[in-house]
């Protein structure tokens, strides 16, 4: 089995927002409590597939901000700063963000890496759905909207092919964007579905208008989840395999862990419970992995637009000892649910030997979720 893509992002964050206004540039403006520059940083850098965020444009302002992180310093021009990101990374795919855009949805970021996998670049972009027509100050002729879409970022392309698009393109012309430049170079460009809340900060009014949009809820779900230890079993915890002397009796792989997960996260949304979903009285779910359950649970809170960020979990057992395989089981939760390791907490206790788990009859575990909502939109 081939290794998997290493992935790089390049957050470029040198322009000055002479548009915008204010006493700080546009990246630096609070949104929601934060500088607009923090937003994006964080979604790139929580992403489980992103290993390196480079951050360009001026190392003090960036640093006094977002703290000890590795910031290259801007260029003259927008493809200048790109091209300081590239010189600074070594990685087979890379994400371009414009740090003005700082809502960014982890769909997107999926979205745009799959593309990878056949072709050398991909956009984020939005239907046009408002009438398009030309203007020299009176109204002309409208122009067919058919086949349109707005760009977003981030833009991703292989490393290869990004970089020789760079080393090619004359030094005397300004491109309008790095996709501009794959396909000049003759690289295909595909496009996946674009997101509003990928809107650019270019006026003042456009933060009120985000701050709106990411008016959110935040909710809490509880699971739990019991299953008899038997011989000739398999033990799966968290989507980790743990050698043991039994395994857990169920009619899927019976992983308490993931389960009680996977209610928590339900309960969210209001979904009812892994059963309801998943019913064992069901052939198709015999042996299952419980994988499957809990990337179920992530994708309904995605599709109501919110977003998982938190979990904890506690595993009750006399044995097996958990703590060799926490930091396993936090890695694979976390790569399930989409969030960073440290957004995953695992725990360990047990029942000083009373009831069916201190006899060691079984294990049992109870999780609680944390969902962020749309509110307003």
């Amino acid at each position: 089995m081939s290794a998997p893509p290493r992935i790089a992002a390049i957050l470029v964050a040198a322009g000055t927002g002479t548009r915008f206004g204010g006493d700080v540039p546009k990246q630096f403006a609070r949104l929601a409590g934060k500088p607009v520059i923090a937003h994006a940083h964080a979604a790139l850098v929580e992403h489980p597939a992103i290993g390196e965020v480079i951050v360009v444009g001026d190392p003090a302002a960036i640093g006094e901000v977002l703290g000890d992180i590795k910031i290259v310093p801007g260029g003259a021009t927008r493809r200048d700063s790109v091209r300081a990101g590239l010189d600074a990374i070594e990685a087979d795919y890379v994400l371009i963000h414009d740090a003005a855009r700082p809502l960014l949805p982890v769909p997107v970021i999926d979205a745009l890496i799959a593309a990878l996998a056949e072709h050398d670049g991909a956009v984020p972009g939005l239907p046009v759905a408002d009438t398009l027509a030309r203007s020299d100050g009176a109204l002309g002729d409208v122009v067919p909207r058919d086949g349109l879409v707005r760009v977003q970022t981030p833009q991703a392309f292989r490393y290869d092919v990004i970089r020789a698009a760079h080393d090619t393109w004359p030094p005397d012309r300004e491109a309008s964007d790095d996709a501009q430049m794959v396909r000049a170079n003759g690289g295909t460009v595909t496009t996946v579905p674009g997101d509003a809340l990928l809107d650019k900060v270019t006026f003042a009014g456009d933060l009120d208008r985000l701050e709106r949009m990411i008016d959110s809820v935040q909710v809490t779900g509880f699971g739990y989840d019991v299953h008899r230890l038997a011989a000739g079993e398999e033990l799966w915890l968290g989507g980790i395999r743990i050698p043991h002397d039994r395994g857990l009796v169920g009619h899927s792989d019976a992983d308490v862990v993931l389960h009680a997960i996977t209610d928590a996260v339900l309960g969210c949304i209001g979904a009812g419970d892994i059963g309801s979903h998943f019913p064992p009285s069901e052939p198709e779910w015999r042996g299952a992995s419980s994988d499957r359950f809990l990337e179920h649970a992530r994708g309904l809170v995605e599709a109501e637009g919110g977003r998982i960020i938190h979990t904890d979990v506690t595993i009750i057992c006399e044995a097996p000892r958990i703590g060799p395989y926490r930091d396993a089981i936090r890695a694979r939760i976390a790569g399930l649910l989409r969030l960073a390791p440290a957004r995953v907490s695992v725990k360990a206790t047990t029942t000083e030997r009373l009831g069916f788990t201190g006899r060691g009859e079984g294990i049992a575990a109870q999780a609680v979720a944390t969902v962020s909502l749309p509110g307003s939109i």
